[in-house]
């Protein structure tokens, strides 16, 4: 999942598409996983999210598509849910038990509490990881500055702030392959003693990330960073009608998650 905020450019219709538009949509999207209860929903919202990648994909420049990366947050998110799915249902004990090992029983319940929080999880992460990967982080930060009338110091932050999560994973990867050329072996089954062994690497990329922030910070502050208003955009952005049709399967999905 490394540097899945990346930008990918291409000329795909969602390459195309106002800015502003793409972040409405993934939040709408985020919205509808966590308001239905229909697993077959989510299933479909998941599916709706891959042929997002799909025609995203299309018109793609160079390097690794749309596409890959998606099905490569997939599998990381299928990892990480079958570990969500067994705490689930070792946690919840509510619920007639199905199955019962010696004093312990897996419920009914457990399990589907268990399966709606990993399609959520996966529904709910794709969308934005997607569309952030289609969308120049350049033209976010100046729409939310001429459109939604945000200072421009707070924008500037949260698209700096997807800026450094690849550069952050990038800095961690690097740590950690310095630490196996030391003889550490990470390539440990328990996940516990994984963590244990990976938390003490947060400090050294601690360090290193306030360095990094410095530097941008002084940067910044020498190219006028103050002085940046919202006169200062002159690019203009318009809304097409692929614009108003996304919203809307948008808006149709959202009612979808309400009423299933």
């Amino acid at each position: 999942m490394k540097g899945f905020l990346d930008y990918l450019p291409g000329s795909s219709v969602l390459h195309r598409m106002h800015p502003l538009v793409k972040i409405f949509v993934s939040i709408l999207i985020c919205a509808a996983s966590f308001c239905s209860s229909n697993p077959f929903y989510l299933i479909g919202v998941i599916l709706f999210n891959v042929l997002m990648a799909v025609a995203g994909n299309a018109g793609f420049i160079h390097g690794n598509g749309l596409l890959q990366r998606t099905m490569g947050i997939l599998k990381g998110l299928i990892k990480m849910s079958i570990f969500l799915f067994i705490l689930q249902v070792l946690v919840i004990r509510q619920g007639d038990p199905i199955l019962t090992v010696g004093s312990f029983s897996i419920t009914g319940l457990a399990i589907q509490k268990g399966l709606l929080l990993v399609l959520r999880l996966m529904g709910a992460t794709l969308p934005l990881s997607i569309l952030i990967s289609v969308t120049n982080l350049n033209d976010l930060s100046n729409t939310m500055v001429k459109y939604l009338h945000i200072p421009y110091k707070y924008a500037f932050t949260f698209t700096s702030a997807i800026r450094f999560i690849p550069i952050f994973s990038i800095e961690m990867s690097g740590i950690i392959e310095s630490q196996q050329a030391r003889g550490v072996d990470f390539e440990v089954k328990n996940p516990f003693k994984k963590f244990g062994m990976i938390l003490p690497l947060c400090f050294p990329l601690l360090i290193s990330s306030v360095r990094k922030i410095e530097s941008t910070a002084t940067a910044a502050e020498l190219r006028g960073f103050y002085l940046r208003t919202r006169a200062c955009c002159t690019k203009s952005y318009k809304v097409h009608f692929r614009d108003l049709v996304f919203m809307l399967i948008g808006a149709a999905v959202l009612a979808g998650g309400i009423i299933l």
